[in-house]
């Protein structure tokens, strides 16, 4: 089994964060190498949305089907794939800083679990860690970069569309 876990603080409101991560769509505008993505399922958001990713990953676009299997508005999403042998279950948490902050936004936390259940999964899982913790990094890092550029953008007085 491989596990990622990140934490980012990002200057922008826990609903922003929260759909960045939640749903597809905005999160493929967060994520610049995310190319393309199609809704699978009759349920477009929360618990039973499924979707096909394609994503760049260095010179191939590689595809993933996945699916919200969990989703608590502006704190928790749970994401799932099964793909190459292994299961991919991918968990963000958003949490308010704490009262005593003296910084705003919220806390980002993602999970990822990778569970191999196939022979050449379980050889190659261990393989590919370093390569995927720099993927989830790379795509959480976009999220902050998108969320706090649009709630800069955006404004404390901006009114939500």
């Amino acid at each position: 089994m491989a596990y990622v876990q990140l934490v980012r603080h990002i200057k922008a409101p826990a609903e922003k964060v929260f759909d960045s991560v939640a749903h597809i769509r905005s999160y493929a505008q967060a994520v610049p190498h995310i190319e393309q993505v199609e809704i699978l399922s009759s349920v477009q958001t929360g618990v039973g949305t499924r979707f096909r990713e394609t994503r760049r990953m260095g010179r191939k676009l590689v595809s993933a089907e996945l699916e919200v299997t969990e989703y608590a508005p502006h704190s928790r999403v749970r994401i799932v794939s099964d793909a190459g042998g292994t299961v991919w279950d991918t968990v963000f948490t958003i949490r308010d800083l704490p009262n005593n902050s003296t910084e705003d936004g919220v806390e980002l936390s993602v999970e990822m679990e990778a569970r191999a259940h196939r022979f050449l999964a379980k050889l190659m899982t261990p393989l590919i860690r370093g390569m995927v913790a720099r993927g989830v990094t790379a795509d959480i890092d976009s999220v902050k970069s998108y969320c706090e550029a649009s709630s800069t953008a955006a404004g404390p007085d901006a009114e939500a569309v």
